[in-house]
């Protein structure tokens, strides 16, 4: 199987970034907890969590097997800490924000693995 290359990476990474986020990661319309109703509420944590799912389907595709789990299971982790927040915004903000400097660190790992 071809591996793609670091410039490819990149590209898709930023084209991901360039995508309307015009919903959250999940449906809004089935939204009942209090951060899913927040999130969908607002603009900007509409974003950040449409940013981090990115992240996160793409991390979750390119790093070895080994390392799927993990990801998987801080993700899970990750979701847990996120409904502590509730409506709080700030906190919500401050949890994505995190979630998205962790995704970040796995994909700069996997770049220095290059060349693909």
């Amino acid at each position: 199987m071809r591996r793609p290359t670091a410039a490819f990476l990149l590209a898709m990474t930023f084209a991901a970034g360039a995508l309307p986020a015009a919903a959250a990661s999940f449906d809004c319309a089935k939204a009942h907890k209090a951060d899913e109703r927040a999130i969908c509420a607002n603009r900007a944590l509409n974003d950040q969590d449409v940013r981090m799912d990115q992240l996160y389907g793409i991390t979750r595709h390119l790093v070895p097997m080994g390392g799927r789990g993990a990801i998987m299971d801080d993700q899970r982790v990750w979701l847990k800490s996120r409904a502590s927040c509730g409506a709080n915004r700030a906190c919500l903000a401050r949890s994505y924000d995190d979630r998205i400097r962790q995704l970040n660190t796995v994909m700069d790992r996997v770049y220095r693995q290059g060349p693909f």
